[in-house]
């Protein structure tokens, strides 16, 4: 199950385990054409799935579509976590509204999702949660200060869920997709000159982040980071 499905890094995500030939459900929120375009792309990749619509600022929106995805789906699960907004305000200037809308899509509508996931995992006795973070999470970012906090937050989450379900081979990892060209970049991404803080001189290619997450969600020994 894919959050955020409907478009960029979400829809590359669901594509690459369509790869693998899985069931793969497509989340989407307000724009459902383009999460069956998501769905097209995972079915003629060779997988197969579904689409379900939630808000996952409500919990019971949430809870409604893992059911629906759980009943559907046999064997291991896996959960990815990528739906999220952005903000560009500076702090002084930040409104309450798009603070608390923020807060509640990739932090609180993320803390939804694992809770609404864990009975089915826990039932299966295995099954992988990733979360899709941020480098502002660590580091902070001018006019970033809703979404560096929100995807801060992230970190305790997923390290206190990894060491709770553990014991049942349940594992949750964050990973940071880097500088992508989606939406939610669209007026900010750097230019050719703006990658002084990697090694590389260049963020990671979307290929090589949804090939790291469907290893991710693969491995059995792999938890908490």
């Amino acid at each position: 199950l894919v959050t955020g499905a409907s478009g960029g890094i979400g829809r590359a995500i669901s594509q690459a385990f369509g790869k693998i030939g899985w069931h793969v459900g497509v989340h989407y929120y307000q724009d459902q054409p383009a999460a069956r375009t998501t769905l097209e792309l995972v079915v003629n990749a060779g997988g197969n799935g579904n689409l379900y619509h939630a808000d996952v600022r409500e919990a019971e929106s949430v809870r409604r579509m893992v059911d629906s995805f759980s009943s559907c789906a046999s064997g291991p699960l896996a959960l990815v976590c990528n739906a999220g907004i952005g903000q560009s305000e500076l702090l002084v200037r930040h409104a309450d509204e798009i603070w608390d809308n923020v807060i509640a899509t990739n932090l609180t509508g993320t803390f939804h999702c694992l809770r609404a996931m864990a009975p089915s995992l826990l039932a299966r006795g295995a099954g992988s949660i990733i979360v899709i973070g941020s480098h502002t999470g660590f580091h902070g970012a001018t006019g970033q200060s809703a979404y560096a906090t929100s995807k801060a937050g992230l970190i305790g989450l997923i390290r206190t869920a990894a060491l709770e379900w553990g014991p049942q081979n349940i594992r949750v990892n964050l990973v940071l997709p880097g500088w992508q060209k989606t939406n939610l970049t669209e007026g900010i991404f750097p230019d050719g000159t703006g990658w002084t803080d990697h090694a590389l001189q260049h963020p990671p290619t979307i290929e090589e982040v949804v090939g790291t997450i469907v290893h991710l969600a693969r491995l059995k020994d792999v938890s908490g980071q």
